[in-house]
């Protein structure tokens, strides 16, 4: 079984001993990380090589970043959304990682906040889904397994928030951006959480403001999309809610998938 993980760690600087902690209790093979928040000079790299991963990192100054970390090793790796011309935020990273004769291809992703409506920051997040789709589907035709693993920024449906009126002005959850997420899924992808929970109300962020985590009030805004050919090797998937009870927390927590490869 190879075991792949996203979490938003809100600061790599901040979180390394929680992300340390979880990477040795967890073991994933592969990790796909969000809002490093750090340049790729200063990501700590001794620290995670020496839990025996890979690295490819596109950083950024105190904004975005991302990266992805791997007991195998990385090729290909290449760095930016396509058609980004003079978008200089670090939001995606991709590679391929050959395991046992398979070449899985994997994607780290930070999608647009989007807030305030009305904003060029909405605009900006609505065309970063649809390059996103326009890649999604040129990577499909390699037919090979593929996971676009990160930190959506989009609630898909009300199952996947404490209370639905509270979000209705919130660009996470507008019908634009849920609709532009099901156009994503229908090019053949499956979202991996509901391909193994039926059951409403799992959270992947609860906002650090009004104790949110302490009243369960969170938000499922962190997927993991699989081409068919991931699908067919889906084992497993679930979210490790109890890591945003530890101390200083990011206010996401890790998915994570295994699949049969």
């Amino acid at each position: 079984m190879i075991k792949i993980a996203s979490f938003n760690v809100n600061s790599l600087k901040a979180r390394l001993g929680n992300l340390k902690d979880w990477l040795k209790e967890a073991n994933p093979d592969i990790v796909c990380l969000q809002e490093t928040k750090c340049t790729d000079d200063t990501f700590p790299r001794m620290e995670i090589e020496d839990l025996g991963y890979n690295l490819a990192i596109h950083g950024q100054k105190t904004y975005n970043g991302v990266a992805i970390l791997s007991k195998f090793r990385l090729e290909d790796v290449s760095m930016g959304l396509p058609e980004g011309d003079g978008d200089d935020h670090a939001r995606y990273i991709e590679a391929v990682v050959p395991v046992n004769g398979t070449a899985l291809r994997v994607a780290s992703i930070y999608l647009p906040n989007g807030n305030p409506i009305g904003t060029e920051k909405f605009t900006y997040k609505l065309s970063w889904m649809d390059r996103l789709h326009r890649h999604a589907e040129r990577l499909l035709k390699y037919e090979e397994p593929l996971v676009l693993a990160g930190d959506y920024n989009v609630i898909p449906t009300t199952d996947d928030v404490y209370d639905p009126k509270a979000w209705e002005g919130d660009a996470l959850f507008q019908p634009e951006s849920r609709a532009k997420l099901r156009e994503l899924l229908n090019l053949g992808f499956t979202d991996a959480f509901r391909a193994c929970h039926a059951e409403p109300h799992r959270y992947t962020f609860w906002d650090y403001q009004a104790g949110r985590w302490q009243k369960g009030q969170g938000i499922r805004i962190d997927h993991l999309l699989l081409s068919p050919q991931a699908a067919d090797r889906l084992a497993a998937c679930d979210i490790d809610q109890d890591v945003r009870g530890r101390e200083k927390p990011s206010d996401h927590v890790p998915i994570w998938a295994e699949f049969d490869i």
